[in-house]
């Protein structure tokens, strides 16, 4: 079995230069990438590649660092997407982010229910972003005990994410291979692997070796090798059980 990466934004700039080469070597060597939007038109971005690529699916949804564009219009256009395309597979990326507050907190707690209803309507997944905002997106989530979905880049503590792990996946990406990252690599311990799957956030947060360089997603095989390194268990059985998670999780 090979690898999906649940969490891309493939569409990005700078894959521009070899986005070719870049995608012949996923075909080649990975299940499938998941294309995250993070509004709109980066949604529509993600539909458009997932039309064009089988191993690519799509996400679609407003980010809290662009509260700001999301609208009744935006919502609309959102749950039209998600009724009818069927290569849609979650609503994200959502959440909170206190870290670049381009929005007030109210505000973007707002957006994120707003898209957590929204979620709940068209009986899709969620796809969460939280960054210096881990209780009250906690919070948000426990209002919503229907939805269910991925905690993408997750920065807490296993104690604090257990009461949400029978609805919730925890999203490994590169930094789990950070020689300090201590926090991540005990989280990983902590968890079933039953609840990881794996993810770049590419071009973003690349793993070691190549730490500092853009990221993609071939480079997802690399946090596996830490995964199965820190659980002490075959990298095999890594690849198939997240694999296994995120086509559950997806529905795939």
């Amino acid at each position: 079995m090979k690898i999906i990466d649940t969490h891309t934004h493939i569409y990005d700039e700078k894959f521009q230069l070899d986005f070719d080469t870049v995608m012949k070597n996923i075909k080649e060597q990975m299940e499938g990438i998941i294309s995250v939007g993070f509004d709109l038109e980066s949604s529509r971005k993600s539909i458009e590649l997932a039309h064009k690529y089988p191993f690519v699916y799509a996400v679609v949804g407003v980010h809290p660092v662009d509260i700001k564009k999301y609208n009744d219009n935006t919502e609309k256009e959102l749950e039209k997407l998600a009724l009818t395309e069927k290569k849609i597979v979650a609503i994200g990326e959502i959440g909170l982010d206190y870290h670049w507050m381009e929005d007030p907190k109210e505000i973007q707690k707002d957006g994120f229910r707003k898209q957590m209803k929204l979620a709940q309507k068209v009986n899709l997944p969620v796809v969460i972003h939280t960054r210096e905002a881990l209780e009250d997106t906690l919070n948000v989530l426990s209002e919503f005990p229907s939805v269910g979905g991925i905690l993408h880049c997750y920065p807490g503590s296993f104690q604090a994410v257990k009461p949400f792990l029978e609805r919730y996946y925890i999203g490994v990406g590169g930094t789990v291979t950070f020689k300090n990252n201590r926090k991540t690599k005990e989280l990983v311990h902590a968890l079933s692997l039953d609840k990881i799957v794996l993810e770049t956030d590419c071009p973003y947060l690349t793993p070691v070796p190549f730490r500092g360089k853009r990221n993609e997603p071939v480079y997802t095989k690399y946090i596996a090798e830490e995964i199965a390194r820190i659980k002490e268990i075959p990298v095999e059985k890594v690849i198939e059980k997240t694999t296994q998670n995120a086509k559950k999780i997806y529905r795939l």
